[in-house]
């Protein structure tokens, strides 16, 4: 357990080591100036470019501010933005409950539709059912994720006029932060309006963030129940006389789900990058959209700092799934 432990620790320096070059290099290889940005019109004083960009430590060398960045980086300091002069930890965490709000919903609807599909699918395995659920599940998992939103925002918003094009919650209603999480704060506040707008707000983007997910976890789900109802335990509980429903539900579906639970897990992980189109395509106020509009005013810090963080959550969610799972399976960390 020690070895699997120190690997994965080790995984995750170097992963962070990675990301930080990566995450740093890119953000300068886009044509623009922060400092330019900034000063706006002003910029063609000398003097005043010089001095910001002195401040901001600019002028140094590329190696230089590299080094810098992870020292500070691994002290917990992430600089600051350089539009709003506010920490990036802090304007990143102020943000973080919108994102994981959305994620967890997406998240949420994809297993409540995904897991059933994909044990229905295995049952009637090569039925009707069975083809069109991966057919479908095929084609949103290869579904580009800023059209299928624009496709549904013309349908359910243009279209229907059933569900907000963008946004939050409707700016008619002032929620008072309590957790971050719009869908709690309006309960515990006793404004059911608000409730119901943020929900209505939160559905497309809901749905375009969990259909990859969903798409994923219904054929994983499928083909583990197939793995294991041509087990011959299965094969023995349906010869002493069991009902189907016991063997699938009881003795199948128990063993199956150890990989889908997985899987799901390293989906909560990920789910954060594809908030980034989504959040931009429904002007949802989280950390997607966030990193979007700091690319776009060239603010270094932010860019460098959030995409790191982001890799941290994600590396760590995968470190702990792999945990988990090796705690359960003895095989993962070699030990049978």
């Amino acid at each position: 357990m020690f070895n699997f432990f120190f690997s994965r620790v080790s995984t995750l320096i170097a992963t962070f080591i990675g990301v930080s070059i990566v995450s740093f290099s890119l953000i300068r290889l886009v044509p623009g100036d922060p400092v330019l940005t900034m000063l706006g019109e002003r910029g063609a004083n000398p003097e005043a470019y010089n001095e910001i960009r002195q401040s901001l430590g600019l002028d140094q060398p590329i190696i230089i501010q590299y080094f810098k960045f992870i020292g500070n980086a691994f002290s917990g300091d992430l600089g600051e933005s350089i539009v709003t002069s506010v920490p990036v930890v802090e304007e990143f965490f102020a943000r973080f409950p919108a994102t994981l709000e959305l994620g967890l919903s997406g998240l949420l609807w994809a297993i409540l539709l995904g897991v059933p599909m994909g044990i229905v699918a295995a049952v009637k395995k090569n039925s009707v059912f069975d083809y069109v659920t991966m057919s479908g599940a095929l084609i949103g998992y290869s579904m580009p994720i800023f059209w299928w939103g624009l496709i549904l925002i013309m349908w359910f918003s243009v279209g229907l006029d059933i569900t907000p094009v963008s946004g939050r919650i409707d700016v008619l209603y002032e929620v008072p932060h309590v957790t971050g999480f719009l869908l709690i704060d309006t309960l515990l506040n006793g404004n059911f309006d608000a409730f119901i707008s943020a929900v209505r707000h939160l559905i497309l983007p809901a749905i375009v963030l969990g259909t990859i997910p969903l798409a994923v976890i219904a054929r994983m789900t499928r083909s583990s129940m197939l793995e294991i109802l041509s087990e011959d335990y299965i094969r023995t509980a349906k010869a002493k006389g069991l009902s189907e429903k016991r063997v699938i539900f009881v003795h199948g579906l128990r063993n199956a789900l150890i990989p889908v639970v997985t899987v799901i897990g390293l989906m909560f992980g990920s789910i954060i990058t594809g908030a980034i189109l989504t959040e931009t395509i429904f002007s949802w106020p989280g950390i997607g959209k966030w990193l979007v509009n700091s690319v776009t005013s060239r603010d270094y810090p932010v860019v460098q700092g959030g995409i790191l963080i982001i890799a941290g959550f994600i590396v760590l969610t995968n470190i702990t799934v792999d945990f988990v799972y090796a705690v359960v399976n003895p095989k993962v960390r070699g030990e049978g």
